[in-house]
C-alpha cells in the first residue's frame, strides 16, 4: 500500500485507516471461521460486505477493500 494512503480522508474526518479499524474485528471473525458468515473468497463479495458494514459511508472504498484482500490473500 502506498505510503500516506492510510491517512487519506474519505468522509468528514474519517480516514482509510479509520474505516479499516472499524471493520477489522468483525472481518477477522468472518475470515477465521468464527462467524455465521462464510469467509470471503472473491474480492467482489468482500467489496460489497465492506460497503455494507462500514460506518457512515456506504460506497466501496478501494483502499480499504485492497488492504483486506491483500491481508487475507483474496485475489479474484
Amino acid at each position: 500500500m502506498r505510503p500516506g494512503l492510510l491517512k487519506k480522508e474519505i468522509w468528514e474526518g474519517w480516514t482509510v485507516q479509520d474505516f479499516i479499524d472499524s471493520l477489522s474485528v468483525q472481518l477477522e471473525e468472518i475470515m477465521s471461521g468464527r462467524s455465521w458468515c462464510l469467509p470471503f473468497t472473491k474480492k467482489a463479495d468482500l467489496r460489497r460486505w465492506c460497503a455494507d458494514n462500514q460506518p457512515y459511508y456506504k460506497k466501496p472504498i478501494s483502499a480499504v477493500v485492497n488492504f483486506f484482500a491483500e491481508k487475507y490473500g483474496i485475489v479474484k
